[in-house]
């Protein structure tokens, strides 16, 4: 009998491989330190209307391959009915081939739905049918304990109020659900209108009025606290690069009051003050014990007629080829300079620049932290088999594997746990087939003790949020 594509065996290419994945990797429980889940359908226990919903709604992945293959945007973003969307995505699914899509969307329908026919316009109505009657009965807190999710870490903007995590980690569900503190629109000075209206939300979020430069930092730092108040642990923000200008407090004063005023900052000054502020968020997450993440290089929001029209984050962003490494080495250093540098997590998006990153985290390991600096998971564009193992190479040949603290989502989907299996069978397959060759130790309580620590317990212990009892030992 021929095997489903979706198999027991899938990318595992070694009989090392595969007694990797399925005796150390593949129970692990899932620690998803950084995602875009909206949390509010977390405490409601969301029930999806259909598999458009839960498959289709919000992933630019699979709306720039539509696009890619000629679809009209109304089944992507648009007011399209959802059999249509699904219709249109399934006749677009023969077309990823070689795409890393094509491997998710089976693993999705296999792992959440038990199907395993293959995705194409004849299969369509069967997939429509079984998957939308196993649906009616499949929450979200239904996935997220099949799936043995241990921890979630949402992205929150310091406005953002927090009252559904409160309420979430009361609720008896043993997924702990903790917010990340991105606050990436506190840098905006160079666009005054967008800021100032976001001050004013700032403001009734931190309950004070937020007009000064010392109000400001007051109203982040109270932000800031609250996360603290409800297990937050980590911190994050996306740039272009990093931020090492030379910027003392009174200028950034000046910048933020002309900003205020209505003044758009230059160039020259958005870097001044990003410089001041990133080292204030360094610092206060040090003082906290917190972990900073920085994601590095994403060119955004690239067509301005679409961005106008359908909104950021819907598929027109793409890698950037940005100077990386020296204001990076500059803002670790400044902080390290007076030991209050936290536990960073450093994510690239170019490619080119993954022995560059490898080797910067090496500069400033201090021993007190076991990978105190990680090279970040593969980001983005690089979530894909292939950039997965550049990757790990590049952290293998520089730094220290063993202490990875392994893959994440990054995605707004609750069916995307599945990429934690994809990294799974990857690192398995990779390392499998380097004990076959004799390149490593055939030891399995060596190679699987390795795995089993990336695939959970090195980011159980990094990160050090609370769990519920089941997943701490």
């Amino acid at each position: 009998m021929t095997k489903p594509f979706i198999h027991d065996d899938f990318l595992l290419h070694s009989d090392a491989a595969r007694d990797l994945y399925h005796n150390f990797a593949k129970a692990e429980p899932i620690y998803d330190y950084h995602c875009h889940l909206p949390q509010q359908l977390i405490l409601a226990n969301h029930s999806f209307a259909d598999l458009a919903e839960i498959w289709l709604g919000g992933d630019h992945y699979k709306w720039r391959a539509m696009r890619s293959n000629g679809v009209n945007e109304r089944f992507c973003t648009g007011d399209a009915k959802p059999r249509e969307k699904f219709d249109a995505w399934c006749g677009t699914v023969p077309h990823t081939l070689r795409n890393p899509l094509y491997h998710w969307s089976h693993l999705e329908l296999a792992r959440y739905f038990g199907i395993t026919d293959i995705i194409n316009p004849s299969s369509a109505d069967r997939i429509w049918q079984q998957a939308n009657e196993k649906l009616a009965g499949m929450r979200v807190h239904d996935i997220l304990n099949a799936n043995k999710v241990a921890v979630i870490c949402t992205t929150d903007d310091p406005a953002d109020s927090l009252d559904q995590h409160a309420k979430i980690n009361q609720s008896g569900l043993k997924t702990r659900v903790y917010p990340t503190f991105r606050p990436d629109n506190a840098l905006r000075v160079n666009a005054p209108a967008a800021f100032n209206a976001w001050l004013e939300k700032l403001g009734g979020a931190a309950g004070m009025t937020v007009q000064s430069f010392d109000d400001f930092l007051s109203a982040l730092q109270k932000r800031h606290d609250a996360f603290h108040a409800v297990g937050g642990r980590l911190s994050d923000h996306g740039m272009e690069n990093c931020y090492a200008e030379p910027c003392a407090a009174v200028d950034a004063k000046a910048i933020y009051d002309a900003a205020r005023a209505g003044k758009a900052a230059s160039p020259g000054d958005l870097a001044k003050f990003c410089s001041f502020m990133m080292l204030e968020f360094g610092r206060w997450d040090a003082k906290k014990g917190w972990t900073k993440q920085l994601h590095l290089g994403a060119q955004r929001s690239n067509n301005t007629r679409l961005l106008q029209k359908l909104g950021p984050d819907t598929g027109f962003d793409s890698i950037g080829d940005f100077s990386q490494t020296r204001a990076l080495s500059r803002y670790l250093d400044t902080l390290d300079s007076t030991n209050e540098l936290p536990r960073t997590v450093l994510y690239n998006l170019n490619p080119a620049d993954n022995y560059a990153f490898a080797t910067m985290i090496g500069n400033f390991q201090d021993g007190t932290v076991p990978g105190k600096m990680q090279f970040g998971s593969g980001w983005w564009f690089l979530d894909q088999k292939e950039a997965m193992e550049w990757q790990l190479n590049a952290l293998s040949n520089l730094g220290l594997l063993s202490r990875f603290v392994g893959m994440l989502t990054d995605s707004r989907s609750f069916l995307s746990y599945t990429r934690h299996e994809y990294f799974r069978r990857t690192l398995c397959n990779l390392l499998g087939t380097e004990m076959e060759r004799g390149e490593i130790p055939a030891d399995r309580a060596l190679v699987g003790g390795m795995v089993k620590a990336i695939c959970f317990a090195n980011a159980r212990d990094y990160f050090r949020l609370a769990l519920d009892p089941t997943y701490t030992k």
